[in-house]
């Protein structure tokens, strides 16, 4: 691939592999580098480098990437000829990915890469790091950190003082842990991470978290509505909530499938929510109309507020 000379050698190299091994990818991967700001490139090469720091090398890095390449491409052509999601239950994804250490590490680092790499995920990223309030105090929730970006960018960028991040994986507790003892080192004794289900977790006071953010959560669940009243019962009234989701978007652990962001909006207002902002973003290249005409994956970001 030809790059810019804005591009560290990390990235490069990160590139170089993912087109050497899919080269159909060539075409995507230089719309994704070109698109990248400063900004994102020191970021991205500060992750790359947090990576390898802990043995996850540039070979590793660009498997993880394909790894969610090949799996989304072959849920859309199950999706597009079956008109729904292959599996509709926990219990049917739940060993092969979520408590399947080897895949669940792949998994965890590609999506952490396609926050810089795909349009959609990158400007997800930015809406989160542009409201995210950063003079607030408080306690700040998380569930479902995952890979535990947007968890350590909230410690690094706001002012709440105790942070608690839930999640189902071990894995997934295991990266948030390692990335935040990396970034913030400053702030070992003001988070906490928990295994468990969030909808049984224990010792989560009703009104008392001041924010709370959950990312690509409710399309893994089978009840999703279930997930934003526990939220409704556990913020307080004016705390700020974070939620992004996605409508036709396949995926191997997707299970609840949204047909149009309207029936993401119809869910927060029967749960007690109400959008102060959003974030709608259609396929690439297309226009909202055009990408729900063709039942391509939207992406959908939103900031609540308790009503």
């Amino acid at each position: 691939m030809k790059h810019t000379g804005r591009l560290t050698e990390n990235i490069s190299e990160l590139a170089d592999y993912i087109v050497k091994e899919m080269p159909v990818h060539s075409k995507i991967m230089n719309a994704a580098l070109e698109n990248l700001s400063n900004v994102d490139i020191r970021l991205l090469d500060e992750y790359i480098n947090f990576c390898r720091q802990r043995g996850v090398e540039i070979k590793t890095l660009g498997e993880s990437y394909l790894t969610i390449v090949e799996d989304t491409f072959n849920e859309q052509l199950y999706f597009k000829k079956n008109g729904k999601y292959r599996y509709a239950s926990f219990a049917e994804v739940a060993d092969s990915v979520y408590f399947n250490d080897e895949y669940m590490s792949l998994y965890m680092y590609g999506l952490a890469l396609t926050s810089f790499l795909w349009p959609n995920h990158i400007e997800i990223k930015r809406f989160f790091e542009k409201t995210l309030p950063k003079d607030a105090h408080g306690r700040y929730l998380e569930i479902g950190p995952g890979h535990g970006y947007f968890m350590m960018k909230a410690m690094q960028e706001s002012a709440y003082e105790q942070f608690l991040g839930v999640d189902i994986s071990e894995t997934s507790i295991k990266m948030t842990s390692d990335i935040i003892h990396n970034y913030c080192p400053d702030k070992d004794g003001q988070y906490e991470l928990m295994l468990s289900d969030f909808l049984t977790a224990k010792d989560l006071e009703p009104d008392s978290f001041d924010a709370v953010v959950m990312g690509e959560v409710l399309e893994h669940v089978e009840q999703p509505d279930i997930f934003m009243k526990r939220i409704h019962e556990l913020a307080k009234k004016d705390a700020y909530i974070f939620v992004t989701t996605c409508c036709n978007a396949p995926a191997i652990d997707h299970i609840f499938l949204f047909n149009n962001h309207m029936e993401v909006e119809k869910m927060f207002t029967d749960c007690g929510f109400a959008p102060c902002q959003s974030l709608i973003l259609p396929y690439e290249g297309l226009s909202l109309d055009e990408t729900m005409e063709k039942k391509l994956a939207v992406n959908v970001a939103y900031v609540l507020r308790k009503l």
